[in-house]
């Protein structure tokens, strides 16, 4: 493999069984994949636990086995891109959290679902565009973060995007998005 050999993703969710369009998505990238002499991975995002399918894992293998989508990597065929569950990927994922928390372009949000939909509830009368977070936890003390970690609170971890920075992804399919 180069770099200029394109290793795909496809990265269900096991909240239900495979529909037609997570089936025509994980075609195109097996087809992209091919096509070009590429790899074609498959990683389980299983990170929804409220909404997690027992036997949709397996369901899900089942029929990209009928259908002859044959992974090169994920559950069952090892590769050198493990784990293939996004659940036992977390300590990666932690990793460089913290280095962009330390970096200072991100921060930890505390707010409750509650808080977020009022504050979509309030722009949305206010007729803004769009709902935007308001960075209400970037503004917390690190005795109040400390004191929310040790207290168990649940929170996200958001980036912390600069006021008048425009990020922009350059996407295969949609150029710059």
């Amino acid at each position: 493999m180069n770099s200029k050999t394109p290793r795909v993703r496809f990265a269900p969710s096991p909240t239900g069984y495979l529909h037609v369009g997570g089936l025509r998505t994980a075609l195109y990238n097996y087809l992209f994949a091919k096509k070009n002499g590429g790899e074609f991975i498959l990683r389980i995002e299983d990170t929804d636990r409220n909404r997690f399918v027992e036997g949709a894992v397996e369901n899900l293998i089942e029929t990209m086995n009928w259908i002859g989508l044959d992974y090169d990597e994920g559950p069952n065929k090892d590769g050198n891109a493990g784990p293939y569950f996004q659940s036992e990927r977390l300590d990666i994922y932690k990793k460089y959290a913290d280095q962009l928390i330390n970096q200072g372009d991100a921060y930890r949000c505390f707010c409750t679902p509650e808080r977020l939909a009022a504050l979509r509830e309030e722009q949305q009368k206010a007729k803004l565009p769009q709902a935007k977070y308001d960075k209400h936890c970037l503004h917390l003390s690190i005795d109040e973060v400390e004191q929310n970690l040790a207290d168990g609170k649940e929170h996200v971890v958001r980036l912390n995007v600069k006021e008048g920075d425009n990020v922009v992804i350059n996407d295969i399919v949609r150029d710059n998005v």
